[in-house]
């Protein structure tokens, strides 16, 4: 026999203690013969722990162990751990221990698959085998504590008795509309179910059905009755040879013994006989040492109620040559998944024909469809993703066909919705080309050819609807809607240095300063040179000695200072008509000051300058050329935005194709740098990267305005008998609010468009640059004048000589000194000073030199 083979002593070498086996075969299943047969066993070769292979279909022993070993205080290990699930609860001061997974602890990887892929609804089918009514409170009890929020939509208990009336049976099953069906029952009865559910078409790739390990029995022998696709939770001991089995079990035993020996430097006795049992004691203490026992690498940590605290499982379903295959494994809490779960693709990937299944296209842009990478720790997608794969070489092995990744995003929940409400299953898959679709030499790529060629059933994402789209594959009702919009960057625009000049024109400065001022300084000097208490026409003698000395350099002095508000030395006139002109200049500055100040902040603070355009039929698109610089725009190509623009307006297509964008993310980095001045696409796509634009630099103009307006659509084969089905869906989420709240939970942003497309901010060195240069001018003429006047003083002056001409030049100095200055008249205590002759020969040198 193959269980008297695995105890050879020569396996057991390695272990602490020797090992004395007992091979015991029960070949009888009555239970009174059974306990019979092991109390003999017990009695008779006095045994410490018992060894046993708990297979699938020996519940009855297992359960008659459980009984004798709560009696009698044996630890029984079972090396399988196929009882686990009858074995619920166990018998009071049991010391049954079982390398396996409880149902429990089975639920719990079920449903980790089943938020794996998203099967948030499904139906419970169970018979009345023993347990039942356990698995369905464990289910109830996970339910209640998860954050995933499952819906359980029926839960059935049928009799599945073979019998000539199944009618009944067969009318509920054709009640269930949950495409996730768990089921618990024998095998024997899972055989017979699964051929009612074929023929109320329960079956194939639109279906899921999860077994418990119980149900699934010997996985070395198939049921012809299970269907392809099958899934199941094992451990993963099932692919343990039976000799590796038995020998973790008596290391179990052997190392517990150490454990005891250790702590009290003896073995105990063997366990009691049936007729004498008892409980308590060193037995006990024996069992609890087995609790935690570690061997070759292997954690054997038992809980209370003796099954393993982290056992090791596996997710298995059955492929298409009827072998179960390994497709997950759960392990220290995580569970790593293989991509698809459920065989539902041949060798190269060809999908399965079935009236509740769809394969679904699509294509990554944000917020549409958002790609991810799996969680490195455990392989799997988080909450509210799904997985999606990225096809690869169809060439390649099934296990390198594709890529596992998540997709999220506000498509994605409407395709979820959809799935839920219209009652299909799907897979997902990113198009290999990653366009929208479009006719490339009479042939369509992207997700259009996708569905034109019947490699999917649907697909969805930022996908337009248009006219050429139209007459090949069918569209849904619009679920989002949008056009063709224009974005651009807010530019922080320039100062000219002549900013503080720009709040008047040229011609209102030359009145102000050359015709204004200097006209008005003429009228108050002549008024003031005829007034009675001014001059006499005489420049050189006031009418009165010491009298006012008003000139024109003093007039045009005193309205300059009164334009600017200076507080300097002035001279006022003493005329009335003077006075008079001289308030009305003053009334003119206040106002002319006033409306300079008033419309100065407008010109000197740095406005960030954005693009406005009318439209796609706007000059700055028509005629680019015509703007120095040349007009940069462009659109993602392979697009209807470029179609679009391509049929309506071929210049500005052809002007476009140079400065197109791979990507929008490139697109966005490319007006941000300043490579491009305008992005054509998409508005809702555009709304949305302007909404989420950090720094809020990106806008679209118009604030959003749309032209071409249009919508995104799901599209489907052509008569395809879902089509109706997803417009109701589509038209009722609109009414409920649902696509309300996905939009405001997808495509909002913090940024809002400026109605006034402009933005001010502080002034800056650039602001008042033209100030500083007028500034340093001056300082750099004066400079000159400086240097100048310094040549010719110490110079100049003395190497010029004396000569009728150098006096009349020294007469004109003297005028235009006086006419700006006046003259000073030196008067001294000892007697009245003459006035002063024009003739300068006459004067003293000293006085003379005063005038030089």
């Amino acid at each position: 026999m193959e269980i008297r083979g695995s105890f050879n002593r020569e396996t057991y070498q390695d272990l602490p203690i020797q090992i004395n086996a007992v091979t015991v075969i029960v070949n009888n299943t009555n239970p009174r013969s059974l306990i019979t047969h092991i109390c003999d066993v017990l009695t008779r070769s006095r045994i410490h722990a018992v060894i046993f292979e708990d297979d699938i279909e020996s519940e009855a022993v297992a359960q008659i162990l459980d009984f004798v070993s709560a009696q009698v205080s044996a630890p029984v290990i079972g090396m399988s751990g196929g009882s686990t699930v009858v074995l619920t609860p166990k018998e009071q001061h049991s010391t049954f221990l079982q390398l396996g997974a409880s149902m429990e602890q089975q639920i719990k990887v079920i449903f980790k698959v089943m938020e794996e892929y998203d099967w948030g609804s499904f139906a419970i089918i169970t018979s009345f085998f023993p347990g039942y009514q356990e698995f369905i409170n464990h289910i109830q009890l996970f339910i209640e504590t998860s954050y995933f929020g499952w819906e359980v939509e029926q839960t059935l208990t049928l009799e599945m008795i073979r019998n000539e009336d199944n009618s009944k049976t067969k009318r509920l099953l054709q009640q269930i509309d949950a495409q996730v069906l768990i089921l618990y029952c024998s095998r024997e009865e899972a055989e017979y179910l699964f051929e009612l559910a074929e023929e109320v078409n329960l079956l194939g790739p639109g279906y899921i059905w999860i077994l418990p390990s119980i149900t699934v029995g010997n996985i070395e022998r198939v049921a012809k009755q299970f269907p392809v696709g099958l899934i199941s939770i094992m451990t993963e001991r099932w692919k343990m040879s039976l000799q590796q089995r038995v020998r973790d079990g008596v290391a179990i035993i052997a190392k517990g013994a150490e454990s005891f020996y250790k702590a009290y430097g003896y073995i105990p006795g063997p366990s009691a006989d049936c007729k004498h049992a008892t409980r308590g004691g060193r037995r006990n203490i024996l069992y609890r040492h087995m609790l935690n026992i570690s061997w070759e690498g292997k954690d054997f940590s038992f809980n209370k109620d003796g099954y393993l605290v982290r056992p090791s499982m596996v997710v298995m379903t059955l492929n298409r040559s009827r072998f179960w295959e390994m497709v997950g494994r759960w392990e220290n809490g995580l569970i790593r998944m293989k991509y698809p779960v459920w065989p539902r693709y041949g060798k190269f990937q060809q999908p399965v024909s079935d009236s509740a299944h769809l394969t679904v296209a699509t294509l990554e842009e944000r917020p549409f469809v958002i790609v991810e990478e799996v969680d490195p720790e455990n392989g799997a997608c988080v909450r509210n993703t799904v997985p999606c794969r990225k096809q690869a070489n169809l060439s390649e092995s099934i296990a390198e066909a594709y890529t596992k990744l998540c997709c999220k995003g506000f498509c994605i929940d409407i395709l979820k919705k959809l799935a839920k409400t219209v009652k299909f299953s799907y897979d997902l898959y990113l198009v290999t080309n990653g366009k929208h679709g479009k006719k490339v030499r009479g042939t369509w790529n992207g997700m259009i050819g996708e569905v034109f060629y019947q490699r999917a059933d649907m697909a969805i994402g930022s996908l337009t609807i248009n006219e050429e789209r139209s007459e090949i594959v069918s569209f849904s009702v619009p679920f989002v809607e949008t056009g063709i919009s224009v974005m651009v960057a807010r530019s922080n625009g320039t100062v000219s240095p002549s900013a503080f000049l720009e709040p008047y024109s040229p011609a209102v400065w030359m009145m102000m300063f050359v015709m204004c001022l200097t006209v008005v300084a003429l009228t108050v000097c002549i008024f003031e040179y005829y007034s009675p208490v001014g001059y006499n026409r005489n420049l050189m003698n006031g009418k009165i000695t010491g009298g006012p000395t008003f000139t024109i350099g003093k007039s045009v002095w005193l309205l300059w200072a009164l334009v600017f508000n200076n507080s300097v030395p002035i001279e006022n006139p003493k005329g009335t008509t003077s006075k008079i002109m001289v308030l009305i200049w003053a009334f003119f500055a206040v106002i002319f000051l006033a409306s300079y100040t008033a419309n100065l902040a407008a010109f000197m603070i740095q406005e960030q300058f954005i693009d406005t355009v009318s439209g796609l039929s706007d000059k700055k698109f028509q005629k680019p050329q015509d703007h120095y610089p040349p007009f940069r725009f462009g659109t993602v190509p392979n697009g209807s935005t470029e179609r679009n623009i391509k049929n309506n307006y071929p210049d500005m297509h052809s002007h476009m194709t140079k400065y197109n964008q791979r990507s929008v993310t490139d697109a966005l980095a490319s007006l941000k740098s300043g490579k491009l001045d305008a992005f054509i696409y998409d508005a809702a796509v555009l709304n949305y990267m302007a909404g989420k634009d950090e720094g809020c630099k990106l806008v679209t103009i118009g604030s959003g305005k749309v032209f071409a307006t249009t919508g995104y659509g799901i599209a489907l084969q052509k008569s395809s008998k879902w089509k109706r089905a997803i417009d109701l869906a589509l038209l009722q989420f609109l009414g409920d609010g649902d696509t309300h709240k996905l939009h405001t939970v997808w495509l909002t942003g913090i940024c809002e468009n400026e109605k006034n497309e402009a933005m001010s901010s502080k002034l800056d060195i650039d602001n008042m640059a033209g100030v500083f240069y007028m500034l340093l001018v001056a300082m750099g003429l004066s400079l000159l004048v400086f240097a100048w006047e310094h040549l010719v003083y110490w110079k100049l002056r003395h190497h010029v000589k004396k000569s009728s001409k150098t006096d009349f030049l020294l007469a004109i100095s003297r005028g235009i000194y006086s006419c700006f200055n006046g003259v000073q008249e030196v008067s001294s205590p000892l007697h009245v000073a003459s006035p002063i002759s024009s003739n300068v020969d006459s004067l003293p040198a000293s006085q003379l030199a005063a005038f030089r």
